[in-house]
């Protein structure tokens, strides 16, 4: 029988509590992506007028990895609170953070108006959106996968991941608009601020339904726990949950860094980095780079569930490795399709790229929820998940760039691709399968003690597999 913490809610409450993570990590995407897309059409003249087109396409990308550096932050620091004080009162933190900097982006003065104080303005608002996506990831998909019904873990907790090609889309399809209506100059002078002002009113719907949900039962559970053990004086020394992730899931916290480097990377390169390529190598206008980006981005959106639920029936194993084995062999017939200068090719190389990748994106959440103990999951999600994006997803279309100014040809980024996805294929072949762990597992949520030094997670396998 399930206990009270592992009991799924009521449909209508968990549909909420989905919802209300779905929003959110809809609108802080929104609020990331649309800086990325920024950078690869106006940044470059608006921040960095004075250098070479391609050198300045360069540049801005920088400031665009330099949010990826402050991911890992923000994952300790959210990681350390979302433990300590619970999911729900970090992630409301995490969506101001992130619309107050989105939002002041689209007042800033340009290079023109202050000089060189324009980038460095627009930099340290990157850093901001960094931050607070570091911490938003992991309270999103733990609030869902905490709450959730564990036979169809996989299924629900995949339903923040589609925040990203949601908010994808959303910006996506907002730049496309204005692009379409405004011209060149009208977009260069002024159109861009649009898209960044228009955060503010979507961090307030977003708050609005955000503050509704409850806190995590297996967290308000484990926390029970926690505090009847101080009361009872048993001598026991609760660690930080950032010391207990590194003494007992250190070897988790390394698959999860690992099976992300294909996923990130692919991502960025096949998102942000297409602006460049289809408009600077394969000669076509940044109207069809975007509405290309943005079709693929509504079928990415409508497969992430389904490969969400195809894991919980065959495992996350799996469904994840033929994510990265798919999208690593994309690589050269993606280029290819993109080289001809057909709008229908375009559309497909990015919608196959995006469909596979979907394949380890969905099941991710799930996968990463479940390699931790509940006192120590958002830290050690998050620090897993978000680590890894500075050597994943930072410098992916600053690379990818870079490749294409030294070669003049998109083997090497493919190769590029495909160096990550053998990195994510040994990772997740090595981890062991997690779909039937319960998150309110006694052993997982207690850790060792003095004479057991079995880490909790790999306890569970014993009993679950």
């Amino acid at each position: 029988m399930a206990s009270a913490a592992t009991a799924p809610p009521p449909p209508a409450s968990l549909k909420r509590i989905v919802a209300a993570s779905l929003i959110g990590t809809t609108i802080e995407w929104y609020d990331f992506f649309l800086y990325g897309s920024a950078a690869a059409l106006v940044f470059n003249k608006l921040f960095f007028p004075d250098s070479d087109p391609l050198v300045g396409t360069l540049l801005s990308f920088l400031t665009y990895a330099v949010g990826f550096a402050a991911r890992p932050l923000g994952a300790l620091v959210f990681g350390h609170y979302g433990d300590r004080l619970g999911r729900k009162k970090l992630l409301v933190l995490s969506l101001l953070l992130m619309g107050a900097a989105t939002f002041a982006i689209g007042l800033l003065p340009t290079h023109a108006t202050v000089g060189t104080a324009a980038p460095v303005l627009l930099t340290v608002l990157r850093l901001v959106q960094g931050f607070a996506l570091g911490g938003e990831w992991g309270g999103a998909v733990l609030l869902v996968s905490e709450h959730g019904d564990a036979r169809r873990r996989g299924f629900w907790a995949s339903w923040p991941q589609t925040g990203a090609p949601a908010g994808q889309l959303l910006a996506t399809g907002v730049l496309s608009l204005l692009t379409a209506v405004l011209s060149d100059a009208a977009f260069t002078s002024w159109g861009w601020r649009i898209p960044f002002l228009l955060s503010g009113v979507l961090v307030i719907v977003g708050l609005w339904i955000r503050l509704s949900v409850d806190e995590s039962p297996v967290f308000k559970a484990a926390l029970a726990q926690a505090e009847a053990r101080k009361a009872a004086q048993d001598g026991t020394v609760e660690k930080l949950p950032l010391v207990s992730v590194l003494r007992y899931h250190w070897r988790d916290v390394l698959i999860a860094m690992g099976a992300r480097m294909a996923e990130n990377i692919s991502y960025y390169v096949i998102t942000a980095f297409i602006l460049v390529y289809a408009t600077t190598s394969a000669g076509l206008s940044k109207q069809t780079a975007l509405n290309a980006v943005l079709i693929a981005s509504a079928v990415h959106f409508a497969v992430i569930p389904v490969w969400g639920a195809l894991s919980d029936r065959v495992g996350r194993r799996p469904v994840y490795l033929l994510g990265a084995a798919g999208v690593g062999l994309w690589m050269f017939p993606f280029f290819s399709l993109i080289d001809t200068g057909s709008f229908g090719n375009l559309i497909l190389a990015v919608t196959v790229g995006l469909v596979l990748h979907g394949a380890m994106y969905a099941p991710q959440a799930a996968f990463f929820s479940e390699m931790f103990a509940t006192r120590m999951r958002y830290s050690g999600a998050s620090i897993g998940a978000q680590f890894s994006s500075v050597a994943a997803g930072a410098p992916a279309p600053l690379i990818a760039t870079a490749l294409l100014a030294d070669y003049d040809s998109s083997t090497p980024i493919a190769l590029y691709v495909i160096g990550a996805a053998v990195l994510t294929l040994i990772a997740v072949g090595v981890a062991k399968e997690t779909r039937h762990r319960d998150l309110a597992d006694v052993e997982m949520e207690a850790g060792p003690g003095p004479e057991d030094a079995t880490t909790p997670a790999h306890a569970a396998d014993a009993r679950t597999t």
